[in-house]
């Protein structure tokens, strides 16, 4: 899943909660676009944690004489 279908998610959920007055019997549209919202909510802000991890860069760690390498180019 990417960051695409979150959003998606979360606009599919407000159009359901906000913009329709549909009525159906067993379902309750309002619920299912605030757990849509909810979802896209949720999913963007983990999507962005990774993401955040992926991108992090370590710095190289500089090579150390040892003992025995120090002897050897005196």
């Amino acid at each position: 899943m990417g960051l695409g279908l979150f959003i998606l998610m979360i606009a599919v959920g407000a159009i359901l909660t906000f913009a329709t007055d549909w009525e159906l019997e067993a379902v309750d549209l309002d619920v299912v676009g605030l757990i849509l919202m909810a979802v896209g909510i949720l999913g963007t802000a983990v999507y962005a944690g990774v993401l955040r991890r992926r991108r992090m860069v370590v710095p190289p760690v500089a090579p150390t004489l040892g003992d025995h390498d120090r002897g050897d180019r005196l």
